[in-house]
């Protein structure tokens, strides 16, 4: 039953289902003529760090299809800093759906429906959602957009004027940009720029000032924390990996990630004994974190907003695969290598509630990935790097 809908629990596609039955005569509510040429546009992209930065190219599809409109993107408070790097971009509008933000800290459903009429005055001519979610199709519903394109896939179908399937076997970024492409009604869209977020002064300066004490030599980083359990790499093949690039690259070590990462950091950062280290972990906030990838000469690090991040700001990356799948949430970048082994469960999808034998240690798709591997791949990216410039020289 509603087989037409990609939810993989039976519970919540039953509960999807049965809504887009009672949603399907909204179809033709408050539905305004579409406007050939929109002047005012609305794109959603409400989720995580990584969810945003894969929509980057289509953003810029968005600005490149309609050069002469405003073109507003709405995100989660905590990656508001992040979408004030994107180039072209009149408005930002803020909405922490309660879905995607911790117990009590979101919007409430009624401080989100009064969002959502607020956007109502702005005259939105077009609604893009990203998302294939029930709720993010209701939220560009409430809009009044006489277009409003998204994936029908996820619920909701009805609320959209263009209800789109969302192609499981495809990068994000192909999803989103085939959504702009319905919507401008045109053939190929022009390549996106290897580097497509512009950090400010303040944040260029913030990721000098923690580089200043390193050794003029190259810059490598390690992101050590996996985000899960479900996708954490052994921290002694970290170290093992760092302690290889260091004495045979004459290299800075470059040690990134949050606050909550500390007591990863400070283990892998033992483990290195006296090589040169950089430790930046919890030091910056987005933009100086986008400006110190950007200097890097590669970034080592597992399927993570940082990685996302990295390949936003043209630096190279490692990336090591487990569960997820790198064919959908690969780094959107051509310098790259990514890193699995092929078993018969991965990848399995289930990076939030893995299966009961992969909880408690790392997982037999992350264990699979050797550190020589990882140290054969970052050689490799570091060679390519010395035939062309380098993110750093081409800032400077």
């Amino acid at each position: 039953m509603f087989d037409h809908l990609q939810i993989y629990v039976p519970r919540e596609r039953l509960l999807v289902g049965v809504a887009d039955l009672l949603l399907a005569p909204l179809a033709w509510w408050r539905r305004r003529r579409p406007v050939a040429v929109p002047a005012r546009v609305l794109l959603l992209r409400l989720e995580r760090i990584g969810d945003l930065l894969m929509v980057l190219d289509a953003v810029a599809a968005a600005q490149e299809a309609w050069p002469s409109a405003e073109v507003d993107l709405a995100v989660g408070s905590w990656n508001e800093p992040l979408a004030a790097l994107i180039p072209g971009l009149h408005h930002i509008e803020r909405a922490d759906v309660p879905w995607l933000t911790r117990e009590g800290m979101g919007l409430s459903w009624r401080q989100l429906l009064a969002r959502a009429r607020q956007w109502r005055t702005r005259r939105y001519d077009l609604v893009v959602v990203f998302e294939p979610d029930i709720r993010t199709n209701f939220l560009g519903w409430l809009t009044g957009a006489g277009r409003r394109i998204g994936y029908g896939t996820g619920g909701g179908g009805a609320l959209l004027t263009d209800a789109l399937s969302y192609d499981p076997a495809a990068h994000v970024s192909t999803n989103a940009l085939n959504l702009i492409r319905r919507a401008a009604g045109a053939g190929p869209l022009p390549t996106p720029p290897t580097r497509r977020l512009m950090p400010d002064r303040t944040a260029v300066a913030a990721a000098g000032a923690i580089l200043a004490g390193a050794q003029p030599t190259r810059l490598i980083g390690l992101h050590v924390s996996g985000g899960r359990e479900s996708k954490q790499w052994h921290l002694a093949r970290f170290a093992e990996v760092g302690r290889a690039l260091a004495d045979e690259a004459g290299a800075t070590l470059v040690l990134t990630g949050g606050v909550t990462d500390r007591v990863m950091v400070d283990e892998v950062r033992l483990m290195l004994g006296d090589r040169p280290v950089v430790d930046a972990a919890g030091a910056l906030d987005l933009p100086g974190a986008a400006a110190l990838l950007g200097r890097l000469d590669v970034l080592i690090t597992g399927d993570t907003g940082p990685m996302h991040l990295a390949a936003a700001m043209g630096t190279p990356v490692v990336a090591l695969f487990g569960p997820s799948d790198p064919a959908r949430y690969g780094p959107l970048i051509d310098r790259r290598r990514v890193l699995r082994v092929q078993l018969p469960c991965s990848p399995c999808g289930q990076v939030r509630l893995p299966p009961e034998r992969c909880r408690g240690h790392v997982p037999d798709c992350m264990d699979g990935i050797t550190a020589e591997v990882v140290i054969r791949a970052a050689r490799e990216l570091l060679r390519e790097t010395r035939k062309q410039a380098t993110p750093a020289e081409e800032a400077h």
